[in-house]
């Protein structure tokens, strides 16, 4: 198992965790920290290196919305679609900007690898609905004019 275990594995330096099944977390940070993302390819390698089911491994990536098995972009946007931001027209003023301007709908990633979009229920701004949060900046009041202005400065 060892042999399997290279640098350009995603799994180098996590040797003592070979075969321990109650590790799989730590190795899933590690190896998403590392690639930034966990890939199925990836995910089989982990079942295999801890001694547990692929389905177990694929459950638990699933499972928690920190681990992604899609690239990410440099600058993560996270639209809010609770109550607040959603009356206020978020799927369309902001998910439609952000769809038109970028091209990409919740869950994708830019060509470029610059942005990822994702879906939150909500990021405690109701007062600036509809919001984003890009990378860790909450940004509110949000219009298609204002939202394409403000990805340009990334």
């Amino acid at each position: 198992m060892e042999d399997s275990v290279k640098a350009d594995s995603g799994l180098a330096g996590l040797e003592a965790h070979a075969g321990q099944p109650g590790d799989l977390i730590e190795v899933l940070h590690h190896v998403q920290e590392g690639l930034g993302y966990i890939p199925i390819e990836m995910q089989e390698r982990i079942a295999e290196f801890l001694g547990v089911p692929i389905s177990h491994v694929f459950g638990v990536v699933t499972f928690y919305h920190f681990f992604s098995m899609h690239p990410q972009g440099d600058h993560p946007i996270k639209a809010c679609l609770g109550t607040a931001c959603y009356v206020r027209g978020a799927r369309k003023r902001v998910l439609g900007a952000i769809k038109e301007i970028l091209g990409i709908v919740p869950g994708e990633t830019t060509p470029d690898r610059k942005f990822s979009l994702s879906m939150v229920r909500c990021l405690g701004a109701c007062g600036l609905a509809p919001a984003v949060m890009i990378d860790d900046k909450v940004v509110g009041r949000l219009t298609a004019a204002r939202l394409r202005s403000i990805l340009r400065e990334y």
